[in-house]
Formats: structure tokens, sequence, C-alpha cells
């Protein structure tokens, strides 16, 4: 890089742009970057936590309750018998994000790990990006009456999959997506396009169809023929999401600059890769510290990414909440998870991110605790009753609002406990090996991502019960913070620096 000392302003700034430092947050390269999930996030969001997987939960549920089994049981303890074909609708999608969890975390880590020595990464996101698309697509032919349930499920376990393969991908191109100063910046701007896409789309689906169908505004009645009886508007989610990538990812893949080797081979960056990691895992056993935190947050983020994934699902089942409560819930969530990173911030500056941790932590229990303890009729393990707000379409009941308000609460400590794990990490790593280690902090994040789900699938299957099944996640979310209480922080950064003034 030229000195530019002593150089004026506007000649430094032109000297810099022709050596390629320019790179900010709204430079072509870093906007491109972040209107990649402005494209993808959409999918997940509508399709795995709000829409389509709590609507398929239910249709598994309908056909779990025409089993003989259960329609006997129907006729001597109905509230049983929907109890245990909720359970099945809970365990059903469960398996399904366990299983794509499960492939995942066995070949995530290897494709990270080749990326950097890998050739061009645009081509193979194209292929991952097409199938996403195709399977999301197929999402519609999954009707009420079980049709087509079977290939949407494993359409979900392999767009689950792809979504994986694409974020490590995309996440690998964030270095030359600008300046190094500028990265943050970017990466928060893609996360906020992601969930303003989804925001745009949940309210159109609301505006388009379910207030139409349920109160007769906007318009008089659904738009394009879109039949709710037949839950089309649920069933709309996949084209949409697919159709919404093909739209807008071009932008992406025309100005975000790859970062790969051109002609490199992938065969020879897959075995060189494999190497690496396990170089990388064995020079981390030096550092026993670590790698408990490492294990902590393994734990209790499969805690977390779980009930985030399936809260809705167990909301949905358990009190048939519609489009419009999900939708309400998503944008209120997104609001409070802003407020969450804040909160993070203070937290870790002022009690350090140990202590952080272990506050966020606790309250995600406490979460899961409450959620827990609610019935459609009940709440606080029956210690109060609910009743009818209002007569309106949506939240008429007390309970309704207060699961609301956890959902609330669950984004804000979330997203604060991200915040917090990271900087627990620069805080106990070596400054020489910070890199390296934040490699394996991502390899704890999808390793045992399966673990959350596969507990709920053998505890909801076993107990037939949905509120027993999503129980497990409060064992992961115990032994994550015991694990976590082993480790020796020290004094934080914040604190020495007060110390030494």
């Amino acid at each position: 890089m030229t000195d530019t000392t002593g150089i004026p302003p506007r000649a430094a700034e032109k000297l810099a742009k022709s050596e390629g430092a320019v790179g900010g947050v709204f430079d072509r390269p870093g906007l491109a970057w972040a209107a990649f999930e402005w494209a993808r996030n959409p999918y997940y969001i509508l399709v795995i936590i709000y829409v389509f997987a709590p609507y398929l939960a239910a249709v598994v549920t309908q056909q779990a309750l025409q089993r003989p089994d259960l329609v006997a049981l129907a006729e001597t303890d109905p509230e049983r018998a929907q109890e245990i074909a909720a359970a099945a609708g809970l365990a059903a999608i469960a398996a399904v994000t366990k299983w794509a969890g499960f492939a995942a975390g066995l070949t995530a880590p290897f494709l990270g790990a080749a990326l950097d020595k890998g050739g061009r990464r645009k081509p193979p996101l194209i292929l991952v990006l097409t199938v996403l698309a195709l399977c999301s697509w197929s999402l519609w032919f999954a009707q009420p009456d079980g049709t087509g349930l079977t290939p949407a499920l494993v359409a979900l376990a392999v767009a689950s999959v792809c979504y994986t393969y694409s974020e490590v991908i995309h996440n690998s191109m964030l270095p030359v997506a600008g300046r190094p100063a500028s990265l943050p910046l970017i990466s928060g701007l893609g996360l906020a396009l992601g969930n303003g896409a989804a925001t745009v789309l949940f309210v159109a689906l609301v505006l388009m169809f379910s207030l139409p169908d349920m109160v007769g505004w906007p318009f008089a009645e659904p738009l394009f023929g879109v039949d709710p009886a037949q839950a089309e508007e649920r069933r709309l989610v996949g084209p949409i999401s697919a159709m919404w990538l093909a739209l807008f990812i071009p932008v992406f893949f025309v100005y975000a600059k790859d970062g790969g080797t051109p002609g490199a081979s992938w065969v020879k960056a897959g075995r060189q890769g494999a190497v690496q990691l396990w170089t990388t895992l064995r020079r981390a056993s030096d550092n026993k510290n670590i790698l408990k935190f490492l294990l902590a947050r393994m734990l209790y983020a499969d805690a977390m990414a779980a009930l985030l994934a399936l809260g809705a699902v167990y909301a949905g089942q358990l009190f048939g909440w519609g489009l419009v409560e999900f939708v309400a819930y998503a944008i209120v969530a997104s609001i409070a998870a802003f407020g969450g990173g804040l909160l993070g911030g203070w937290l870790d500056r002022r009690f350090g991110p140990k202590i952080s941790l272990i506050i966020t932590i606790s309250g995600m229990i406490a979460v899961l605790v409450v959620q827990l303890s609610m019935t459609p009729t009940t709440m606080f393990f029956g210690l109060v009753q609910s009743y009818p707000l209002w007569d309106g379409p949506v939240f008429k009941r007390l309970v309704d609002v207060v699961y609301l308000g956890t959902g609330v609460f669950l984004a804000i400590t979330a997203t604060a406990s991200i915040s917090s794990s990271r900087s627990m990490l620069v805080h106990l790593a070596p400054p020489d090996r910070v890199g390296e280690f934040f490699g394996l902090f991502a390899i704890a994040g999808t390793v045992t991502v399966w673990l959350g789900p596969l507990l709920i699938e053998i505890f909801a299957n076993l107990s037939g019960n949905q509120r027993i099944g999503m129980s497990a996640i409060g064992l992961l979310f115990l032994l994550g913070l015991g694990v976590l209480l082993t480790v020796q922080s020290g004094k934080t950064p914040a604190h020495s620096a007060e110390r030494a003034d």
C-alpha cells in the first residue's frame, strides 16, 4: 500500500481507490454481499420458522388423528388423542430439522475449511441456491389432506442443508466485500435486509390473503383466487420465497466479489481443508479453557436454535395460531432482537461476557419454563386462568398475549447471548490465534445442531406430549450453563481498564 502521508485528502482518496482500498458498506461489493440475505433469508424466516413448518406440523397432526388407535382413543378421551397427535406433528418437524442438521454438521465444517483453498465460490453457490429454490417451490403441493406430505418433508430437509451450505459459502466471501473496518457494518446490513425482506412479504401475505378472508379488508376477498380453506396462503410461501430469491439474487452475482482462486482444484482444496481442520482441532487441545467454553456454547446454542426454530410450531399446535398471529409474533420479535443486540453490548461492558451469558441463558430458560407452563386455558402450571380479552380476529385470549410477550423476551435474550458469545471468545483466545478459534467457534455451531431436534423428537414420541417434547430443550440449556460456569474467564478487558485508570 502506498504511503499517502502529506498528500492532499482528495488526491489520497483517489490514490486509495486506484489501489483497491475502497470497500465501504454502501459501495457496490458491500451492498451486493448484503443483498444476498435480502434475497435468501425470507425462505428461512417464512418457511422454516413462522409459516410453512407450523402448517406442516398441523397436517401431520390431522393425519395422526386418523390412526386407528387414536380414533378409538378419541371416543373416550378426545383431549388425550389430540395431545398425542400434536406431539406427532412436533416430532415430525423436529425430525426434519434433526436430519438436515446431522447432514450439515458432518459436511459443512469440511466445506468451510476447503473454501479458503478452493476455486471460484459463485458456481457452487449457484448450485445450492438452485436446489434450495426448487425445493421451496415444491412445497406448494403439500395439501391439507396429507397429499404430498412426505415429499414436502424431504424437500424441507434438503433445502435446509442447502441453506446451511449457502450460508457457509456466503460468509466466506465477506472478507472481500469491503475494507476490514466496514465488514461489521456490511454484515449487519445483510441481517437487517434479510429481516426487512421477510417483513415485506409477511405484510403482503396478510394484506392480500389473510385479512380479506377474516374481515373483508383491505380487499373484499383474497386476491388471485387464493383459497384459505385449502391453506393456500401458507403453501404459497414456498413458491413466493423461490420467486423472491430468483428475482433479487442476480444483484449479488453481478456485483459481489468472489474471493476464490480462479482455476484452483476443489478436489485438492477438499483434501487440504480436511488436513487444516484436523490441525486446528489438534492445536486447540492445548487450551482446555476455550474448549470448555466451545462445548458450553455448542450446548446452549443448540438449545437456542431448537427453541427459535420449533417455538412457532409449538405455539401453532397449542393455540391454533394462524398466519396473522405468526406475522405479528415475527415482527415484534424482530424489533425486540435489535434491543437484544444493544443489551448484550451493555451487559458485556458492565459485567463481562461470562456473567452476561449466564444472565441471558438464564433468561432463555425462564422463557422456556413460562411457555411450557401454558395451555389454551391456563398459565403458570394452572395457577392463573386465561380469559377472553376481546372479540377481535387475533390474540383473543390472555394466554395468546402472554405467549407473544415471551417471544419478545426470547428475542432479546437470544440476540444478546449471540453478541456475548463472540465477546467471550475474543476475551479467552490468545490474540495471535483469534481467527483460528473463531473457526472452531463456527464448527461448534454446526456439528451438533441436530441434537436439540433429536431430543425433542425422542421426548415427544415417547411421551405422546408436545410439552414434554419441548422440555428437552431445557436439558441442553442447563448442561450448557453448567459447563459455562466451569470456564475461567479472569478479569474482563473493561474491568482491567477501569482498574488501570
